[in-house]
């Protein structure tokens, strides 16, 4: 039977997946990205996950994909291309639409609920 109430096991996480964001993207930094993925639905067309990244800069591009964002821990600053900077801390959250290309910059180490489709 197919599990319809999922919870976000925060405190007891397995291993994440790290990776390095593709090194045309990055601006500034070296930075390391881990990554939770806790459920999906559609066959892979919405996702939900927990997300880290260490400092840096990189270029961001949504492509098709709409994002939900809830930061946990941390402190980023996003740069929609053609507007002004906007920081997001703990307890913020945002949706990044598709066609969505800006700037990311993680000025401290931050931890997100991510939700995509």
């Amino acid at each position: 039977m197919t599990r319809l109430l999922v919870d976000f096991p925060f405190n007891a996480l397995r291993e994440p997946r790290e990776s390095r964001p593709p090194t045309d993207r990055v601006i500034e930094g070296d930075i390391v990205c881990r990554n939770w993925d806790i459920d999906s639905a559609k066959d892979g067309a919405v996702r939900a996950g927990l997300w880290e990244a260490t400092p840096g800069v990189n270029h961001s591009i949504k492509g098709e994909t709409w994002e939900f964002c809830l930061i946990l821990s941390g402190l980023v600053e996003i740069t929609e291309r053609g507007q002004a900077p906007k920081r997001y801390g703990p307890g913020d959250c945002f949706i990044m639409k598709p066609g969505y290309v800006g700037t990311w910059r993680t000025i401290e180490t931050v931890r997100k609920v991510w939700i995509m489709a």
